[in-house]
């Protein structure tokens, strides 16, 4: 991958995969146009009048049309929509399949994976647990987590559990996932986190799962008990989220459950099942729309559902309240936020608004945003790689309701801001082999075993006249090809190693860098014993 579509790539992940901006899910420069919402209404507290009814009731009215529309066009297996109001779930549907070309039909009990929405699900978490006193979003991570560190030893003890949920630790973006690829459980990829280089503590913006995960893993340990149990007690239960679990184990038990999907030869096929275990607070949960619609209307409540409170909203408030600057205003757009899980924004109407998406590479996509002052919230997830429909679908809903129609081609800027997801890595992608390449030396002289801190230990063996990569916790197994004198190179497909994918295995001496493990310079691993 070329420089720039990889600084490209790495600004839509944050920009896109973790969630809704200024306009929308993404925030773009001219969103939308002139006011919106009714004019005659009272103004609510933030000075917000309350939406034209006629303008909802008729954007609620084109759901159908609309996800007809996005679904022909993407060709996606499956999705389910709800949209709440206040405490009422107004809207609630599934569509297509649960598996493409078979009759499963996707219906609003339909379990998928929420993927990064788990973030926010799971802030709500953290909040109900700041609630009861005893934490607090500025606690340090290391009062209940004494083994955790990142490599300043200075940070530390400052580091608190706000810092890893806005993502304002240093840590590089995407800190971990790659070691959780090789088979690494979350202790152990959280205890190698402190290998990494660390950016400006609070003042750099870096989207890590593991990050967040530490964070949640501190407050677990405040609460006496394990992270998806917190969940369990503070919001499913209480929510009536029947079927919803942050454990991927019962996401395989529900009979009503999607596959995810990738596409191959242009068509979607069931892609590598993705279990996120290691990241739970980060990416596990499993729901359906209904489900989540519940948790939709709380989060417009303020931590009230059906009369009762679930989260106290003093302490909710900091999780969708600006904590970092993630995009500063620039002409027509205004500046975006990431809170404690939440990426916050303002739309195009003034309205202040928060949200989040979710993405695996090997089959999701989803979206919600709440826009308090509507008392609306929308949710649309799909058993696919991500396309940007979801954000498309929400970004047209609200829009229909402040303006009464549909300002933006949203489905076009989506389906471009998505494709450099798709994008394979690697120096030599697309790089044709030398056509005298300098032999290599005989495989025993790069047979061994080689250390690394980070990536723990690699073996290169020898295996059916070739070289064999053995690395991680799985192992994986990559087999080698010679390109030219010391360099071989391997191809690999996971969550973070898109199709195509090719890296450089590069032999020095005592040494050999792995081009796709080396972006934070940690590739580099050196044979036992030299």
């Amino acid at each position: 991958m070329n420089a720039y579509l990889q600084k490209r790539r790495r600004f839509l992940r944050n920009s896109v995969w973790s969630g809704l901006a200024a306009c929308g899910p993404l925030a773009l420069a001219g969103c939308g146009s002139g006011g919106g919402g009714a004019s005659s209404a009272a103004l609510d507290a933030s000075g917000n009048a309350p939406p034209d009814e006629a303008k909802v009731r008729a954007a609620i009215d084109q759901i159908d049309a609309m996800v007809g529309a996005l679904m022909q066009k993407s060709g996606l297996p499956g999705m389910a929509v709800a949209v709440v109001r206040g405490d009422q779930t107004v809207y609630a549907r599934g569509f297509g399949n649960r598996v493409a070309g078979s009759a499963s039909p996707v219906d609003a009990d339909t379990v998928f994976q929420l993927a990064s929405m788990s973030k926010s699900i799971g802030a709500s978490a953290v909040a109900y647990q700041v609630g009861l006193g005893g934490i607090a979003w500025d606690t340090p991570v290391q009062k209940h987590l004494p083994w955790f560190e990142l490599k300043d030893p200075a940070v530390n003890p400052q580091l608190t559990i706000g810092d890893l949920y806005s993502h304002r630790s240093g840590l590089p973006e995407h800190a971990g996932d790659r070691l959780e690829d090789i088979g690494y459980d979350q202790r152990q990829v959280l205890e190698r986190l402190r290998f990494l280089p660390l950016g400006p503590f609070r003042k750099s913006y870096n989207y890590t799962n593991f990050g967040l995960t530490a964070g949640a893993a501190a407050v677990a340990v405040a609460a006496g008990t394990d992270w998806a149990t917190l969940c369990d007690r503070a919001l499913y239960v209480p929510l009536g989220m029947t079927r919803t679990s942050s454990r991927f184990a019962d996401f395989q038990t529900r009979s009503n459950r999607v596959i995810g999907h990738v596409k191959a030869n242009g068509v979607y096929v069931p892609g590598p099942v993705r279990m996120p275990d290691a990241q739970a607070p980060a990416a596990s949960v499993s729901s359906s729309v209904n489900d989540v619609a519940r948790w939709l209307s709380m989060m417009v409540g303020q931590g009230v559902f059906a009369g009762k409170t679930i989260v106290d909203a003093s302490a909710l408030a900091p999780a969708v309240s600006p904590q970092y600057m993630t995009a500063p205003a620039t002409d027509g757009r205004a500046a975006s936020y990431y809170g404690f899980g939440f990426n916050v924004g303002t739309t195009a109407a003034n309205r202040a608004s928060f949200g989040h998406s979710g993405a695996f590479a090997l089959g999701t996509g989803t979206a919600f945003t709440v826009v308090p002052s509507t008392g609306l919230g929308m949710v649309a997830l799909t058993n696919a790689a991500p396309i940007g429909v979801p954000e498309t679908l929400i970004a047209q809903f609200f829009d229909l309701v402040q303006f009464g129609s549909i300002q933006q081609p949203w489905s076009e800027i989506y389906t471009r801001a998505f494709l450099p997801f798709a994008a394979p890595e690697g120096s030599l992608v697309g790089v044709a082999p030398p056509t005298q390449p300098v032999p290599a030396k005989g495989l025993s002289a790069y047979i061994g075993t080689y250390g690394n801190a980070y990536h723990g230990p690699l073996r290169v063996v020898q295996e059916s006249g070739g070289l064999m990569l053995v690395l991680g916790a799985t192992p994986l197994r990559l087999p080698l090809a010679h390109w030219d004198g010391d360099v071989f190179t391997f191809t690999l497909v996971s969550e973070n190693a898109e199709p195509g994918t090719i890296s450089k295995a590069s032999f020095a001496s005592d040494r050999v860098t792995l081009e796709y493990y080396d972006r934070d310079r940690l590739g580099t691993f050196v044979r036992a014993g030299a």
